[in-house]
């Protein structure tokens, strides 16, 4: 009796501590409410300051939501939303008992109120800290707000496929108001949120529509529709827009989806949106140079199953104006630009060249180009060879070599340097993926992304300073306060000299001048430029790449298949077409620039394949270091350096 007793007295106890502590939690939740129509807002601004789209600038209330989205919603996500104070625990004990019977979570068990609360951060990190906070923030939503302004709250701010709100998700998908989605819309809409990658109908329809019939399924049981309402809704055929109205572009949204992207990784904003009520993020974009970037790409890729990925980028601070990651943001969400990693081919060229340069070589610095097999040790033998089995068959100069993109004479360079140099040279201009020094390299066999390689060759368009691609320029909360701040640091890495004379050398790839035995790579081009760039192509088996610049914009281009199919060496034409004419559409608002020959640099006239001093009509300008640059009493045997490797 006396334990019973006990037992009472401390159940009282704890109790009434429960109730006292709960009432200075509900008192003081009641003086802090959140602003629950602020929340979750991302306004991203274009260079001209300019509003280019908001990630929950459409609120709506809910009364102007169609009752069949609502139901919908709240037979798929939460059934007992109206009955449970925030946490439906006969709902939590279920799901552990699922998940723990198939040794695998197959069920979730968070509420509406509770995924509301997980919408107030930035980012989606599974620790208990995280976890805390949102039970926080689902009592503070559930003691301050009705049902209904929760489920408001809810519905504008949740995702449906990198779209937020469903007013937004109503325009995108189907070009319509939220209030006139009918059953079958809103069956579709409904079933997006549990896995946004999977069930968007413009990613994966036959995912979606299973996803559907769930939906459809979970609304008859809970009595909002009957059976013959789910099947007519199921066998509807569904017209999808896939884009703004105000906002024909469909690759606008790789540049905001890279934005949102760096904002996560910035540690000066804070990761719980509270703090900010909302958040300005100022770009470089240039709406003008990203439209003109995917018109041309519709214009020349009519290949359907060949994707594409492009940067532009100011080379004097990193500003990335325009990024696409791929030909339709609606079809595909996979970023390209940003995160897929393939082969460069020939694009690392002009990195190989320069370190030659940096240790003696000269442009006109010669090599045999002819079927070669290199001997190593343990007679391992590597045998490259020229696009379409093209060799000069005689002594060649590094701007022949850049001109025609000659594999021959870029192994060679490799291997007399030591094959370390470039690996050494690449991590020096910032690409940070883990190379093999092998003899493959010198030809783009690492695996690299774009953006890493845009960075590199923008160290050479700003002669020699390390640069890092960045989207956001500024970063301010609702109030206007400055969050965070980009903040420009110059490293000079590079011999501006020795960059000048390479820029000059890569011009040799539209060069006629270089027309003998071959031709430029870039020739087809030729007569689009009106400025003067520096240009590098690549191809491999699989990828098409091309890169160029002047001191005011770096331009890259890839396009290939997502699943390493091979392709046709026709298929990496048009990314010249689409480079000439997207840059020389930039310059015509913005004048395009040169470089000052630097004072330690002089130009003399010679042969372009041999490198020779020469008066005759072809003789072309190359640029040297002054005290190398070649005589006129020179010939090939002076130009040619010891070679290391053996020929056979």
């Amino acid at each position: 009796m006396k334990i019973l007793k006990k037992i009472l007295i401390i159940l009282t106890i704890l109790i009434l501590l429960f109730t006292i502590i709960y009432l200075i939690l509900y008192l003081y939740v009641k003086k802090n409410p959140i602003d629950i129509k602020i929340n979750n807002s991302y306004y991203i601004y274009d260079k001209n300051k300019k509003l280019v789209n908001s990630m929950s600038d459409e609120w709506v209330k809910l009364d102007s939501i169609s009752d069949n989205l609502i139901n919908a919603t709240l037979s798929i996500e939460d059934k007992n939303f109206y009955k449970h104070h925030g946490f439906d625990y006969f709902r939590i004990m279920k799901s552990m008992y699922t998940n723990i019977t198939n040794k695998k979570i197959v069920e979730g068990a968070s509420t509406i109120t509770q995924q509301y609360a997980k919408n107030l951060f930035l980012d989606f990190n599974k620790t208990w800290k995280r976890k805390l906070k949102e039970a926080w923030f689902t009592f503070k939503l559930e003691t301050n707000y009705s049902k209904d302004e929760i489920l408001e709250g809810y519905l504008n701010t949740i995702n449906y496929g990198n779209i937020y709100g469903i007013e937004n998700a109503s325009h995108y998908y189907f070009n319509k108001n939220s209030k006139d989605l009918s059953i079958a819309e809103a069956s579709m809409l409904a079933g997006i949120p549990n896995s946004p990658s999977n069930y968007s109908p413009l990613i994966n329809e036959t995912k979606a529509k299973a996803r559907q019939k769930v939906v459809l399924s979970a609304m008859v049981k809970n009595k909002y529709i009957t059976e013959s309402d789910a099947d007519n809704a199921y066998n509807t055929k569904l017209t999808y827009y896939g884009h703004f109205e105000s906002n024909s572009s469909k690759t606008l949204e790789y540049y905001q989806s890279a934005v949102m992207e760096e904002l996560n990784d910035i540690k000066e904003i804070p990761k719980n949106m509270l703090d900010t009520g909302g958040l300005k993020i100022y770009t470089y974009l240039d709406i003008d140079a990203q439209e003109t970037l995917e018109n041309n790409i519709n214009k020349y890729i009519t290949n359907d199953d060949i994707e594409v990925s492009s940067i532009m980028m100011d080379p004097k601070n990193g500003g990335i104006i325009a990024l696409i990651g791929g030909k339709d943001y609606s079809k595909s969400q996979f970023n390209r630009a940003i995160s897929a990693k393939r082969q460069v081919g020939s694009t690392i060229k002009p990195f190989l060249y320069y370190a030659a340069l940096e240790n003696g070589f000269t442009a006109s610095t010669t090599f045999t180009s002819e079927k070669t097999t290199f001997l190593f040790d343990n007679n391992k033998t590597y045998a490259p060879k020229n696009y379409n089995d093209k060799y000069a068959n005689k002594e060649i100069d590094m701007a022949t070599a850049l001109a025609y993109s000659d594999n021959i004479y870029a192994v060679k360079t490799h291997l007399f340097l030591g094959e370390e140099t470039l690996k050494d040279m690449l991590s020096r201009v910032g690409i940070e993926e883990k190379l093999k020094a092998n003899p493959s390299l010198a030809l783009g066999s690492g695996e690299i992304s774009l953006l890493s390689m845009t960075n590199a060759y923008a160290s050479l368009a700003n002669l020699g300073y390390k640069t890092k691609g960045h989207l956001i320029k500024k970063v301010e909360d609702m109030n206007g306060n400055t969050l965070y701040e980009y903040k420009e640091t110059k490293e000079k890495i590079l011999n501006s000299s020795i960059v000048y004379i390479l820029n000059e050398l890569l011009t040799s790839t539209y060069n006629y001048n270089f027309i003998d035995y071959n031709y430029p790579t870039c020739y087809d081009i030729t007569s689009k430029l009106s400025s003067k760039y520096a240009i590098k192509t690549g191809t491999t088996d699989n990828d098409h790449l091309i890169f160029g610049y002047n001191s005011d914009i770096v331009l890259s281009l890839w396009s290939g298949y997502d699943k390493s199919k091979t392709s046709e060496v026709s298929d990496g034409k048009p990314l010249r077409q689409i480079w000439a004419d997207t840059i020389e559409e930039y310059h015509k608002t913005n004048k395009a620039k040169w470089y000052d020959i630097p004072d330690n640099v002089v130009g003399v006239l010679v042969d372009p394949i041999t490198g020779i001093p020469s008066t005759d009509n072809k003789a072309t300008m190359f640029y040297y270091i002054k005290g190398t640059e070649p005589g006129y009493n020179d010939t090939l045997d002076t130009l040619i350096p010891t070679v290391k490797e053996n020929d056979q």
